[in-house]
C-alpha cells in the first residue's frame, strides 16, 4: 500500500445530478400543488419499475398530463410525493395505481441505472426508495393505526398516538480489503459463474462502521483487518440500503467462508488488472457493474496499486 492513494471520484450510479430536496416546500401544500401541472413525474409501478418509452428511455411526464386511476376523486397530486427541485421546476413520484397511464414499458431501476442518463436514474433511485418505504410502513408499529403521509410523503403521521415515522435506510458497509499485494473478494450463491465481489454486510446496532467492517470481513471469510477507512458511500434503494465504501488493510490469512459466501479468495493485481480491462481468460474473473460502487473500491484500489509500482 502506498501513503499517498490515488483519489478517484466517485463514477457510480444514483450520486451524480441529484435533486436539490427543497426540504422546506413539503410543509407549503399550496405551492405544490401549483407547481404540479409542469412537474416531472417519476411514476412507479408495484415492482418498483418507472414508466419508460418503447426503446426503454425515460418517459416524459408532466402532472398535467395525468388523470386519476379508477374513481380516485382527489386525483394524482394528491398522491404525490415531492422529490425536489431541478432549477425551478418541481419533481414529484407517484404510485401507477394512482394514475391512469400508457406507458410503452417499464423498466427497473439496475437497468436504468446502466441506461439512462445519471439525472433521470438518481431521480428514480430516490422515487423507488421512498415509494418502497411508504408501500412497506402503512401502518403504526406501535399501535398499529393506518398511517397519515404529510410533508409531502416524507412524515408518516399516526392519528392515534401521534407517533410520527421516518423512511428507513439501513447503513451497510462494503469493503475493499487488500493484504499489500492481493485484494480479498467473495462470492455468493447464485450470482453468475466466476462473479465475485468486494465484501459487504449491514450495521448492527451500538456498533460502529470500523467495527463493522471488522466483524463482516471475519464473519465471511475469516480474514482478520487491522485497520480501515472511509472513501464514498452510494444510495442503494434494494431496496433502502445505504453502502459505505471502505478500503481496509488486512492480515494476509488464507480465506475460510462458512454460511454467507459460497467462496473467498485473494486475487493478485494481475488477475485484477485483466479483469477490468475485459481480457481475462475464458472462466476467468468477472467483477460488479460499473453502476456499482463495487466496482468503484476495486477500480481505485487497482489505480493505487498501479501508481505505487
Amino acid at each position: 500500500m502506498t501513503s499517498s492513494p490515488v483519489e478517484r471520484p466517485p463514477a457510480f450510479a444514483f450520486v451524480e445530478s441529484p435533486l436539490d430536496r427543497a426540504e422546506h416546500l413539503r410543509d407549503d401544500a399550496d405551492l405544490l400543488a401549483r407547481r404540479w401541472p409542469q412537474a416531472r413525474v417519476v411514476v412507479v409501478d408495484a415492482e418498483g419499475r418507472a414508466a419508460a418509452d418503447a426503446a426503454g428511455a425515460p418517459l416524459v411526464l408532466h402532472g398535467m398530463d395525468l388523470a386519476p386511476a379508477g374513481a380516485a376523486a382527489a386525483g394524482p397530486a394528491a398522491a404525490a410525493l415531492f422529490l425536489g427541485l431541478r432549477g425551478t421546476q418541481a419533481w414529484f413520484a407517484v404510485r401507477a395505481d394512482a394514475v391512469a397511464i400508457d406507458a410503452s414499458g417499464w423498466i427497473d431501476l439496475r437497468s436504468a441505472a446502466a441506461a439512462w442518463p445519471a439525472f433521470e436514474a438518481t431521480a428514480f433511485a430516490q422515487a423507488r426508495a421512498l415509494l418502497h418505504w411508504q408501500a412497506r410502513h402503512r401502518h403504526c408499529g406501535a399501535c398499529g393505526t393506518a398511517l397519515e403521509y404529510r410533508r409531502a410523503g416524507w412524515l408518516g403521521w399516526c392519528p392515534r398516538c401521534r407517533l410520527e415515522h421516518y423512511p428507513r435506510t439501513d447503513p451497510a458497509m462494503i469493503v475493499a480489503v487488500t493484504d499489500g499485494a492481493r485484494l480479498l473478494l467473495g462470492r455468493n450463491p447464485g450470482w453468475p459463474p466466476h462473479r465475485y465481489s468486494t465484501l459487504a454486510g449491514f450495521v448492527e446496532p451500538g456498533e460502529s462502521l470500523e467495527q463493522t467492517v471488522a466483524r463482516e470481513v471475519f464473519e465471511e471469510s475469516g480474514v482478520r483487518v487491522r485497520r480501515c477507512r472511509y472513501l464514498a458511500s452510494q444510495p442503494w434503494p434494494f431496496p433502502s440500503s445505504l453502502m459505505l465504501g471502505f478500503l481496509a488493510e488486512a492480515e494476509p490469512d488464507e480465506p475460510q467462508v462458512g454460511d454467507e459466501l459460497e467462496d473467498a479468495r485473494w486475487f493478485s493485481f494481475e488477475e485484477i488488472d485483466a479483469a477490468l480491462r475485459g481480457v481475462s481468460p475464458e472462466g476467468g474473473l468477472l467483477l460488479s457493474p460499473s453502476i456499482s460502487i463495487s466496482r468503484w473500491l476495486v477500480e481505485h484500489w487497482h489505480a493505487t496499486m498501479a501508481a505505487a509500482r
